[in-house]
C-alpha cells in the first residue's frame, strides 16, 4: 500500500471512531459534522476530503455494528437443514440486531448510498483486527449491495428447492422488506406497539406464509 492510501485510511480510522464514539454516547441522531471533526482533533473542511457529506460518515461507522449480526448468524443457521429454513433463521437473526438498533440498521440499508459490500471491504482494510471470519465464503449473500438483492440470493435457492416458484421471487422479496421495514421504523420512532421479540416473531410468521403459502 502506497503512502497516499495509507495516510487516507489512517484518517478515515480518526473521523470513524470519533462518530462510533459519538453514537455509542449520545446516538447516532446527534452525531454532527462539527462534533466529529473536534473530536478527531481537525476541522469540517479535512473531514471533507475523506467523506462525501454526513450520511456517507455514519454509513462507514455503522459497519461496525453490522458484524453483531454477521458473527451471530452461524449459530443461528447450524440447525438449518434447507433453504427456506436458512432464510428464516438468517432473517430471525437479522431482525433481533435490526431492532435492537434500528437507527443503525436503517442508516446502512436505506440511505443513499447503495454500496454495502465495497464499504464493508474498505472498512476491514482500516479495521482487519474486526473481521474474525469469511463471510462471504459463509454467506454469499454479503457479496450483494442492496438489502433486495441479498434477499434475492436466499430467495434463489428457495426456488431450487421448490418452495417458491420464479414468478412469485419479486413480489415476496418485496413483501418481505416492506414487512421489515415498517416494523423498522416504528421503532425508529419509537411508536412499535411490541417488544423486539414480539416483533421478530410476528414477523418470521408473515415471511413463512409467504414462503410456505400458509
Amino acid at each position: 500500500m502506497d503512502k497516499k492510501s495509507i495516510k487516507k485510511k489512517r484518517m478515515m480510522g480518526y473521523f470513524i471512531e470519533a462518530a462510533q464514539k459519538i453514537i455509542e454516547d449520545e446516538g447516532i441522531k446527534n452525531v454532527t459534522i462539527r462534533k466529529v471533526a473536534d473530536l478527531a482533533g481537525y476541522n469540517s473542511a479535512t473531514l471533507y476530503n475523506y467523506f462525501k457529506n454526513l450520511n456517507h460518515l455514519l454509513y462507514f461507522s455503522s459497519m461496525k455494528y453490522l458484524m453483531y449480526y454477521i458473527y451471530s448468524l452461524p449459530s443461528y443457521v447450524k440447525s438449518a437443514n434447507t433453504a427456506s429454513e436458512k432464510l428464516l433463521k438468517i432473517w430471525e437473526c437479522f431482525l433481533y440486531n435490526s431492532y435492537n438498533s434500528p437507527d443503525i440498521y436503517n442508516t446502512i440499508f436505506f440511505n443513499e448510498f447503495n454500496t454495502i459490500s465495497s464499504t464493508m471491504q474498505e472498512y476491514y482494510e482500516i479495521y482487519p483486527e474486526e473481521l474474525k471470519i469469511d463471510v462471504d465464503e459463509l454467506f454469499p449473500m454479503f457479496l450483494q449491495d442492496s438489502i433486495y438483492d441479498r434477499n434475492s440470493v436466499l430467495l434463489d435457492e428457495c426456488i431450487k428447492e421448490g418452495v417458491i416458484s420464479e414468478s412469485d421471487k419479486e413480489e415476496i422479496n418485496e413483501m418481505i422488506i416492506l414487512i421489515y421495514r415498517g416494523t423498522l421504523v416504528g421503532f425508529m420512532n419509537g411508536d412499535n406497539r411490541l417488544s423486539v421479540h414480539d416483533s421478530v416473531k410476528r414477523n418470521i410468521k408473515h415471511i413463512e406464509r409467504l414462503i410456505y403459502k400458509k
